[in-house]
């Protein structure tokens, strides 16, 4: 049993990088890939906890990419170290990352919530504040009975303290990855908001831009519908991985560190037998 897609606390999970790899070796996973949404922060934590536990660790991330309808998240797997233009577009996100919680800030404010983002940052003291965080501190102080309806009522697209992110450029993404040793996979194709009717155009032009892989099984997939990515994939030269997703249990209860949609268990040829030829292929 294997995740690759998984965060920590250096991102918006609840598990530090050392404890999440503690986790996966009590689930009994060999191989797991940390993908904290855009840092790399937690990678050397995370990979030092993995050579104790005897786990196979991909370094990785989650890139925001702007797109136009939906979310686009690309996630880098087998990152081995944090190349300059990795570091440029992570500090480019960081930036575009306050100024959106400065604006959420201000629209709390202006509903009447008495929250600052310095407040939510003392709370945490980590990279990369976002919605999760603002929502825990909500909670915490009986705004909001629990994190979902701090989403319903404020932060959700259409209510009224939603800000657009800013995103990366897609190529500038993807380069970032592959200088970085890494391979760029299409995270939960579902999140883009395409129809079926117009996918498989969407994935042909998102593969010619240079994304090698395409991560068909996503809890938020049924399994039909992985089934179709997985094909889809193949068909188009991709190769597939497989992720939970996991941030934790006290975020999501229905997700769990090695299983995917449908309560599916991980098998591991989405490493060895789709990821890791890819992955070799860039060491040659």
């Amino acid at each position: 049993m294997i995740d690759l897609h998984t965060h920590s606390t250096a991102s918006d999970g609840v598990l530090s990088p050392a404890q999440l790899v503690q986790h996966a070796a009590e689930k009994k996973l060999t191989v797991l890939a940390l993908t904290d949404h855009d840092t790399t922060a937690g990678m050397q934590e995370a990979r030092t906890e993995a050579e104790k536990q005897g786990i196979t660790f991909l370094g990785g991330i989650e890139i925001t990419v702007q797109w136009t309808s939906g979310e686009f998240h690309l996630l880098g797997l087998g990152l081995t170290h944090t190349s300059d233009k990795l570091s440029d577009l992570i500090q480019f996100l960081k930036d575009a990352r306050y100024q959106r919680n400065s604006q959420m800030a201000q629209k709390l404010r202006e509903q009447g919530v008495d929250i600052t983002l310095e407040e939510v940052q003392a709370r945490f003291d980590i990279p990369n504040i976002g919605r999760p965080h603002f929502a825990a501190v909500l909670q915490e102080k009986g705004i909001v009975r629990h994190r979902q309806q701090a989403f319903e009522r404020y932060f959700a697209k259409g209510r009224p303290c939603y800000v657009d992110r800013t995103g990366a450029d897609l190529d500038a993404a993807i380069q970032a990855i592959v200088t970085s040793g890494g391979v760029p996979v299409l995270a939960h194709p579902l999140s883009l908001y395409v129809s079926w009717g117009r996918m498989e155009e969407t994935m042909c032009s998102i593969r010619d831009h240079g994304v090698k892989g395409l991560e068909a099984w996503h809890p938020g997939a049924r399994v039909a519908e992985a089934e179709r990515f997985e094909q889809m994939a193949h068909k188009l030269g991709m190769c597939v991985t497989a992720g939970s997703d996991y941030h934790g249990e006290a975020i999501r209860a229905d997700r769990h560190i090695g299983y995917t949609c449908g309560k599916k268990a991980i098998e591991d040829k989405y490493y060895f037998d789709e990821l890791k030829p890819v992955l070799d292929a860039n060491l040659q």
